[in-house]
This record gives structure tokens, sequence and C-alpha cells, in this order.
């Protein structure tokens, strides 16, 4: 969680003409670039910038729900069919948090990409330091 976070905080600080971006598609390494039916880097940038108050919000909402369960007193007698069901919610939950996990290193690992990829386009357009920009 902290990567995905350090990496949007990198890429809002980089990223100051978000319109460089427009008409650049992402590419793989040793791919060509594909412009049929992808977004491009801008639209992958306000996507990313929209997705952050969210995850930010719910994992808020998760420490608040954390913080409020445990003030809540539980009946600690159960049952066999209890266990069961402790079981599967925590089968259920363990499922949830990998997908999570995965959906946040693919975030991250765009956000990195997009963040060098911004980098190559300034490198490209700004003048060289050992000529005059007469």
């Amino acid at each position: 969680m902290e990567q995905y976070f350090s990496a949007t905080q990198k890429m809002e600080q980089e990223v100051m003409f978000p319109s460089l971006l427009r008409g650049v598609f992402p590419q793989q390494e040793g791919e060509a670039p594909a412009a049929g039916g992808h977004t491009d880097l801008y639209e992958r940038y306000q996507l990313l910038k929209a997705i952050k108050p969210v995850v930010e919000k719910g994992l808020a909402c998760v420490t608040d729900q954390r913080r409020n369960s445990t003030d809540i007193v539980v009946d600690t007698s159960s049952d066999d069919s209890d266990d069961t069901m402790d079981a599967q919610l925590e089968e259920r939950l363990s499922h949830h948090l990998a997908g999570l996990q995965q959906v946040l290193t693919h975030l991250t690992r765009d956000t990195n990409a997009l963040t060098r990829r911004y980098s190559q386009i300034l490198e490209q357009i700004s003048p060289s330091e050992g000529q005059p920009s007469w």
C-alpha cells in the first residue's frame, strides 16, 4: 500500500504538464507502441489520480471499522457451525486481500511507468544543456 501511495505522490509531483501525455500510448518492453483501442497516458493519468482518493478513503474506512470493532463485545459461545462460518469468512477475506494486493501492484506499476514515460518526453522536448538556446 505504501508503494502505491509513494508512486502516486511521485507522479503528482513530477507530472507538471499532463497534456504532454495526450496521444502517447503505453508500450511494453520490447514492443512497438500500440495505438489501436488503448487509452493514452493522459487518460491513464486522469484515472490514476481519480483512484487515489478512493483508495485513501477506503483505507480510512477500514481503519475506522477496526477502531469500532474493538468496542464491540462478542459472544464467544459458539458451536461447530460458527467455526465453519469463521473459516469461510477468513478464506474469503484472504482471497479479497490477495486481489487487492494484485490491483495495487498493477496500479503502482502503471503509475511508475507513466512517470518514467513523462520524464522521457520532457527529455526529448527540452534543449540539450550543451547547445545555446538562441
